[in-house]
């Protein structure tokens, strides 16, 4: 059993004692709500997150058969759009590695982090410090790092953001300076800057290299894994996308981030990512918990999305009226 964990919110680090997401945590993150006892015992567990890395590693390997079988046929472009989805899902489990919430083992959580980093090319590390700053400055201008990439204000910009150009673009980039050293955001600690600039170069490596032996033709690397990547991170951006787009800037955990309600296939591709203002509430909640949690917490949220489908359409439909607040209702 781990000794205690760190609640990190908008109003400061909550400590959670004996394992338990506790009446003190939600108390201090929803002080208007009085709870008479704990929610549940929180279960790190080896077992769900090997059976859920496991699946997805199975669903890998099917869409890379389906793939192969589909070059030189009408499947092609379908098949490298599906490969790409399930490349672009492993950020889920990016996401919950790096909160070191997937395994009990920390050496474990950090293992498949770094491995999940470099097939999306975000590396670990720097990804850690930049969601734990996100995590603890929710929505607040000049202290939260995804406000640094503004969100689409008119249905142009949607169309951009949705391309994922403007991801690649930032990712290259941020790539690049790290691979020479420069590492300039505060968030990340000055120890770590070493490791920090050793993985980017070890991306940029792995980028470089199926290039170069796809030109070669060695190109598997290239058609299984780069080109799938490219196909797939629109939908990445599509999901993400729902988390905090429109909803309230400010350290009010009940309306700064939206939980978007789904089917059981996308929450289990997503390891429950859906859930998010119940992850943003108790994120040392792991994954496989957080249904249970939003049982206890869905009467709370302020915004919250019918689905992916009706979250977009509420999107594009306030930003083609030009409205300035899109989606910030319930959807």
């Amino acid at each position: 059993m781990r000794a205690s964990k760190e609640c990190c919110h908008a109003e400061g680090i909550v400590r959670l004692t004996n394992d338990f997401c506790s009446k003190h945590c939600l108390d201090t993150l929803f002080p208007r709500i009085r709870l008479m006892t704990p929610l549940f015992k929180l279960n790190y567990s080896n077992a769900q997150g090997g059976l859920a890395l496991t699946g997805h590693l199975g669903v890998l390997l099917a869409s890379s058969w389906g793939l192969s079988i589909a070059w030189n046929t009408a499947w092609l472009l379908p098949m490298l759009i599906v490969q790409g989805v399930v490349w672009v899902s492993f950020f889920a489990c990016l996401h919950e590695t790096v909160h070191r919430t997937a395994f009990q083992s920390r050496k474990w959580n950090d293992r498949i982090a770094t491995l999940c980093g470099f097939a999306l090319l975000i590396p670990a590390t720097h990804f850690r410090r930049f969601h734990n700053a996100h995590h603890r400055h929710p929505q607040i201008s000049g202290k939260d790092p995804e406000l640094s990439a503004p969100k689409p204000q008119t249905l142009a910009q949607y169309v951009c953001w949705v391309s994922a150009l403007p991801f690649w673009k930032d990712r290259l980039l941020e790539l690049s300076r790290h691979a020479q050293g420069d590492v300039r955001d505060d968030f990340v600690p000055e120890q770590e800057h070493r490791q920090v600039v050793r993985e980017a170069r070890i991306a940029l490596g792995l980028l470089g290299g199926s290039l170069v032996w796809g030109m070669l033709g060695w190109s598997g690397l290239l058609c299984y894994w780069l080109l799938p990547l490219l196909f797939g991170q629109p939908f990445l951006r599509l999901f993400l996308l729902a988390e905090h787009t429109g909803c309230e800037e400010s350290t009010n955990p009940e309306a700064n981030t939206r939980t978007t309600l789904s089917n059981r296939w996308v929450r289990w591709l997503m390891w429950n990512m859906p859930y998010h203002a119940e992850h943003h509430a108790c994120p040392q909640v792991p994954f496989h918990q957080l249904p249970q949690l939003h049982g206890q917490l869905k009467s709370r949220w302020q915004v919250v999305a019918s689905g992916y489908r009706a979250f977009h359409r509420d999107l594009v439909s306030d930003l083609n009226s030009g409205s300035s607040h899109p989606v910030r209702s319930v959807g």
